[in-house]
């Protein structure tokens, strides 16, 4: 019944821009952490960015920090993460996933539910 659904990745030139947007449904997430992760072929998932539905707070990678933007979609249930600068290290796939308050934000360990993930490129 739970589904995070990405959408908006896609390809880009190096230094521009990109906006992903993840829709979850099947339940009541006030309580959660939303995050984005990305994985690299034969690299582990690392933590992008995260926030706190519930209060805002913001979680964000070094990599990524001054960058990218996580922020609570327009719609109900949806967060949204917006990618300037890009550059092509990247070009990864995204994943966004749900989490209870509490876990460690920066582990994929804790994430409940998970989305199929979304292919970003940015070609210098």
């Amino acid at each position: 019944q739970v589904q995070l659904v990405e959408s908006g990745g896609g390809l880009v030139q190096a230094g521009g821009s990109l906006r992903l947007s993840c829709a979850a449904s099947g339940r009541t997430f006030s309580s959660y952490y939303m995050g984005w992760f990305r994985q690299a072929p034969g690299k582990e998932r690392e933590v992008v960015a995260a926030i706190r539905w519930s209060t805002g707070t913001t979680y964000y990678a070094d990599s990524v920090k001054g960058r990218f933007t996580i922020s609570s979609g327009n719609a109900k249930n949806t967060v949204d993460l917006q990618m300037n600068s890009l550059k092509p290290e990247d070009t990864v796939v995204y994943y966004c996933a749900a989490g209870p308050t509490g876990i460690t934000v920066t582990s994929t360990r804790g994430y409940l539910y998970w989305g199929q993930g979304t292919q970003v490129a940015a070609a210098s």
